[in-house]
C-alpha cells in the first residue's frame, strides 16, 4: 500500500493522530486536516488518491466538502464516516458520489477494507479507459485495413491487369507503328529511285539526244537531270561494247573508259528488267557512289545510259522523309553493308551489326545494344536489292504512350489514395462515434450500478426493519399480556403455567430476531475462508447423513445420489461449504409438497468440480428467479424462512471463487448448479 495516499478530514485531534498512526503502520501515507478549507487547499498541492471525511464537521459540513472535492478533483474516492444520528447524511452522500461511508466508531482493519475498495473501483475508473482507447485503437486500425483491403485489393488488381494489358497493348502498337513507318519509307524511297530512272530513261527520246550527240548535247542532258533532281552527278553514254563513248560530270578521264566487266553493266545486260541500281561501290573515281543504268535497244542493238547518285545528297533526302518522326533510318544491302548512313552511325560500306531477314519484306525486331532497348523497323526496296532499317530506341518509340500512362497512373494513384483517405477518415470517425457512444454507455452503466446499490440499500434496510419489527412486536405484544396477567384489575389467570406458555413465546421471537442479526452478521462479514483439502462426496453425505436423511424419509422425499466418485480433493472452508449445502438442500425439501425426489449429483471438466441439487418442487416463475439472491427475498411461506440463506450462500461461493447457477421452470422444479474451481488463482 506504499503507493496509495491517503487524507483524514475530523475535527477530532486525537482520532486524527490514532488512525494516521495505525494506518501508516499497515504501510500507507496519511495526510490529515482539521477542516474542510484546510483539506481543500492540500488537495490542491498533494496527490491524494483516498479521503476519509466525517460528515458531521463545525463550519464546513462533510457533504459540503464531499461535493467540492467532487467537483474539483473528481477522480479522488471519498469515504464518509458518521455516526449513528448522521446515517442519513451519509446516505446522500453516497448518492453524491462518495465510495462508502463508515459508522463510528470504526476500527482500523475496517477502515482499511474500506480504503482498498475504493482503490480498486478508481484503478478499474481508472484503467478502463486506457483498455478501452486501446481497444479501440487496434478496432480503428484491424476496420481500416480490412475495409482497405476489401475496397483496394480489387482496385489494386484492376491496376496491375490495366498496367499488364497496357504493356502488351504497348509493344504491340510500338511494333504495328515502326513496322508501318518502315514501309511508308520504302514506298518513298522506292518512288524516288523511280523517278530517277524514269529521268534517265527520257534522255533516249529527248530532242538533245542522239547516237551521235556531242559532248554540249550530253552536258544540256546533264543539267536536265539536275534540274529534275540535284543527286545526279554525271552521265554518260555507254555504246554495244559497253565504252563509254560520251561522258558529261566532274570526272572528264571517265570519258572512254570500258565498263562491259562492271558488275552492274553486266547485270542488267543479263536481267529481263530494262534498268539497274547498282550498290554503293567504288569504281574508276575511287569515292562511293551508286548507279542507275538503264538499257534501250535501238536498230537491233543495245546501248546503255548510265548516271551516278551523290549517296549524301540519297542521304540528305531521307533525313528529310525523318523528320519529325524521331527515328533513325538507314540503307543496307543484303550483305549488310551501309549503303546510306548517318556518319554517327556509321560509315558507307561498313558492316551494320545488325542484318535483316531477307525472306521476310517487312518486320519489327528489338535488339539490345548497351543495355538499351532498340526496335528496328525493316522492309526491303522493290527497286534496289537494299534494306531499309528503321531505329528507334524504346524509350523513344514509347514516349508518347509512357506520357499517356505515366498520367493514367497519376490519376488512379490520385483515386486510389483519395478512397483510401476517406475509408481511413470514415472509419477514424465511425471508430471514434463507437468510442464515444461506449464511454457514455460505460458512464451510464456505473449510474445504474450506482442507482442499483443504493436500491439495494434501501430494501435492505426495509427488510431488517421488517424482520426484525416483527419478533419485536410478538414480543412487546406478549410482555403486554403478562403485565395484564399480575394485574387483578384484568381477573386473568397468572398462574405460573401460563406465564411460563406466554414466556415460550417471548423466547421463541428472541430466538428469531438473533438467527436474522447471525445471518446479517454472515452475510455481511467478509471473513477470509480457511481453506483445507476437502472431498465434495463426502462433504455432501455428512450434511445428509443422520436425521436429515430421515427427515426427507419421513416427509415421502426421496434422495437420489449421482457421485463422480473420481473427484479431486479441493481447497474449501468445510464449515462454510456444509452451510451452502444444507441452504440448498434445506430449500429443496421446502419446496416440495407432499411426495417428491431431491437428486445431488457431482461431476467435473478441467477447471471445474460441479454440484447439483435438483428437485420436483413447485420450482419458480421468471420474476422469482431475478430476485432469489437478493437479501430478504424468499418463496417460502411468513415465518418459514428469513430470506438471507441464498444472499449467503452466494457469497460463500465467490469467496471460494465459485458461481451459482439456477434453472427453475414454474410447476416442474428447480436446480441450484454450483461450479467451484479445481485450482485456486
Amino acid at each position: 500500500m506504499a503507493n496509495i495516499n491517503i487524507m483524514i478530514v475530523d475535527d477530532e485531534e486525537r482520532f486524527l493522530s490514532t488512525t494516521k498512526e495505525l494506518l501508516e503502520i499497515k504501510g500507507y501515507k496519511v495526510e490529515t486536516a482539521s477542516s474542510g478549507m484546510k483539506a481543500l487547499e492540500k488537495l490542491k498541492t498533494i496527490n491524494i488518491q483516498v479521503v476519509i471525511l466525517d460528515v458531521k464537521m463545525p463550519g464546513m459540513d462533510g457533504i459540503t466538502i464531499l461535493k467540492k472535492i467532487k467537483r474539483d478533483f473528481p477522480l479522488i474516492e471519498v469515504i464518509l464516516l458518521t455516526g449513528q444520528d448522521t446515517v442519513e447524511s451519509a446516505v446522500e452522500g453516497v448518492k453524491l458520489g462518495a465510495a462508502n461511508y463508515l459508522i463510528k466508531p470504526a476500527g482500523i482493519d475496517d477502515i482499511s477494507k474500506k480504503i482498498k475498495e475504493a482503490c480498486k473501483k478508481r484503478q478499474t475508473i481508472s484503467v478502463q479507459p486506457d483498455k478501452r482507447k486501446e481497444y479501440f485503437k487496434k478496432l480503428r486500425i484491424r476496420l481500416a485495413v480490412g475495409l482497405l483491403a476489401a475496397f483496394m485489393l480489387p482496385y489494386a488488381a484492376f491496376f496491375a491487369y490495366f498496367q499488364i494489358q497496357f504493356n502488351s497493348t504497348l509493344k504491340n502498337t510500338g511494333r504495328l507503328n515502326l513496322e508501318a513507318l518502315s514501309n511508308s519509307q520504302k514506298n518513298t524511297i522506292d518512288l524516288f529511285l523511280q523517278e530517277r530512272v524514269v529521268n534517265i530513261f527520257t534522255l533516249f527520246y529527248s530532242c538533245e539526244f542522239s547516237l551521235a550527240s556531242s559532248r554540249q548535247q550530253i552536258q544540256d542532258c546533264l543539267q536536265n537531270l539536275r534540274q529534275a533532281n540535284d543527286a545526279f552527278i554525271d552521265v554518260g553514254f555507254l555504246n554495244t561494247k559497253g565504252i563509254q563513248t560520251v561522258y558529261a560530270g566532274p570526272f572528264p578521264y571517265l570519258q572512254g573508259k570500258d565498263y562491259s566487266n562492271e558488275n552492274w553493266f553486266k547485270a542488267l545486260l543479263k536481267q529481263e528488267r530494262h534498268y539497274y541500281i547498282s550498290d554503293i561501290y567504288l569504281g574508276f573515281r575511287k569515292k562511293p557512289h551508286f548507279t542507275i543504268a538503264v538499257r534501250q535497244i535501238i536498230d537491233g542493238k543495245t546501248y546503255v545510259i548510265r548516271s551516278t547518285l551523290d549517296p549524301d545528297k540519297f542521304y540528305m533526302f531521307l533525313r528529310s522523309i525523318d523528320r519529325g518522326k524521331r527515328v533513325e533510318s538507314t540503307l543496307i544491302n543484303k550483305d549488310g553493308l551501309y549503303q546510306i548512313v548517318d556518319p554517327d552511325r556509321g560509315k558507307l560500306l561498313g558492316k551494320s551489326e545488325y542484318i535483316p531477314p531477307a525472306t521476310e519484306e517487312s518486320g519489327v525486331e528489338e535488339i539490345i545494344k548497351n543495355d538499351d532497348s532498340i526496335l528496328i523497323g525493316y522492309a526491303w526496296l522493290k527497286e534496289a536489292p537494299w534494306a531499309l532499317e528503321v531505329r528507334q530506341p524504346l524509350n523513344i518509340a514509347h514516349a508518347e504512350m509512357y506520357q499517356k500512362r505515366r498520367i493514367m497512373t497519376a490519376i488512379l494513384a490520385v483515386i486510389f489514395f483519395s478512397i483510401a483517405a476517406g475509408i481511413w477518415f470514415a472509419t477514424r470517425r465511425l471508430v471514434s462515434l463507437a468510442q464515444v457512444s461506449a464511454e457514455k454507455s460505460d458512464e451510464l452503466r456505473h449510474e445504474l450500478l450506482h442507482a442499483s446499490k443504493l436500491a439495494s440499500v434501501g430494501e435492505l434496510a426495509t427488510g431488517i426493519a421488517h424482520e426484525i419489527n416483527n419478533p419485536l412486536a410478538i414480543i412487546v405484544a406478549t410482555t403486554g399480556v403478562v403485565r395484564d396477567m399480575l394485574n387483578p384489575e384484568f381477573d386473568l389467570n397468572p398462574s405460573p403455567e401460563e406465564i411460563t406458555k406466554e414466556i415460550d413465546t417471548i423466547d421463541s421471537a428472541a430466538f428469531r430476531a438473533r438467527t436474522i442479526t447471525r445471518q446479517l452478521l454472515a452475510f455481511g462479514r467478509k471473513n477470509e475462508p480457511r481453506l483445507s483439502p476437502c472431498n465434495v462426496n463426502h462433504i455432501l453425505d455428512e450434511v445428509m447423513g443422520g436425521l436429515k436423511e430421515q427427515e426427507f424419509k419421513v416427509a415421502n422425499i426421496e434422495i437420489v445420489r449421482d457421485y463422480n466418485p473420481g473427484l479431486p480433493e479441493i481447497m474449501l472452508d468445510l464449515d462454510q461449504i456444509q452451510q451452502v449445502f444444507l441452504n440448498l438442500i434445506n430449500n429443496a425439501g421446502d419446496a416440495i409438497s407432499g411426495p417428491g425426489k431431491i437428486t445431488i449429483s457431482t461431476s467435473r471438466n478441467d477447471q471445474d468440480i460441479q454440484i447439483t441439487i435438483k428437485d420436483t418442487g413447485k420450482g419458480m416463475s421468471a420474476e422469482q428467479l431475478g430476485e432469489i439472491f437478493n437479501p430478504f427475498f424468499t418463496t417460502k411461506e411468513v415465518g418459514k424462512g428469513t430470506g438471507l440463506g441464498l444472499s449467503v450462500s452466494l457469497n460463500i461461493i465467490e469467496s471460494l471463487g465459485g458461481e451459482i447457477h439456477v434453472q427453475s421452470l414454474e410447476g416442474a422444479g428447480s436446480s441450484f448448479i454450483i461450479s467451484l474451481p479445481i485450482r485456486r488463482t
